[in-house]
């Protein structure tokens, strides 16, 4: 089966996603929270001038990672990856940032996982015996947001499936998902049931099942993802 390279597969989620987040705001002004690792790589890709995006530790306005050389050490979002800001950026602190959370002002997230499963589960604070501090935010961003979108990368490090039938990890919140979006994939999940939409171009129907175990419904409209 076609394996993509790491950086690149991170690099499709994240324009995929963008796109998204950038035809919404077309419509209306849009608020999305970006969480840690692949979800940050949004900001690099995103356009217009009504989505605004949102880091958990107080910044209104992020824009894409800083250039190399141009980087501000107190400027960085909830990954410590160093930031640019965009025109009218704000700054505030923690208890207002989750109060836009908890208050449902957010209209998308944009988080990671260890798993997720076909009844909108999502696993994604810790690994039992791993190195975690605790859940942090997360458990906020996935009751608080209007929608949550998942941004991973569709299998283990060992080529196991991280879309599965039932989370067998600490769950960070019940039937919250919204989309997943992988380097093969995007499901969206509709009236309860995960509906394959895209597919990537060089991976077959029979392929992808191979490596996601939980159940899903092929949309009649399948589209490409790229």
């Amino acid at each position: 089966m076609f394996q993509m390279e790491e950086e690149s597969a991170k690099i499709r989620i994240a324009q995929r996603i963008a796109r998204e987040f950038t035809e919404m705001s077309r419509k209306r002004p849009l608020f999305v929270n970006l969480g840690v690792g692949i979800p940050t790589m949004v900001a690099d890709y995103v356009r217009g001038n009504s989505l605004f995006l949102q880091a958990e530790n107080g910044m209104l306005g992020v824009g894409p990672a800083a250039e190399p050389g141009k980087e501000d050490p107190f400027l960085i979002n909830a990954g410590r990856v160093k930031v640019t800001e965009t025109r009218g950026c704000a700054y505030f602190d923690s208890s207002v940032s989750f109060g836009m959370i908890r208050g449902g002002h957010i209209d998308a997230t944009v988080i990671g996982a260890f798993e997720v499963d076909e009844n909108g589960n999502v696993a994604n604070w810790i690994i039992p015996n791993g190195k975690q501090l605790g859940v942090g935010g997360a458990m906020d961003l996935v009751a608080g947001a209007n929608k949550v979108y998942i941004a991973m990368q569709h299998v283990t490090k060992k080529g196991e499936p991280k879309i599965i039938s039932s989370c067998k990890l600490p769950v960070t919140g019940y039937a919250e998902v919204d989309v997943i979006v992988t380097e093969y994939a995007l499901f969206r999940f509709v009236e309860g049931k995960m509906v394959l939409e895209e597919i990537a171009p060089e991976i077959t129907l029979e392929e992808l099942k191979t490596v996601t175990t939980a159940k899903y419904v092929v949309s009649d409209n399948l589209g490409k993802l790229a």
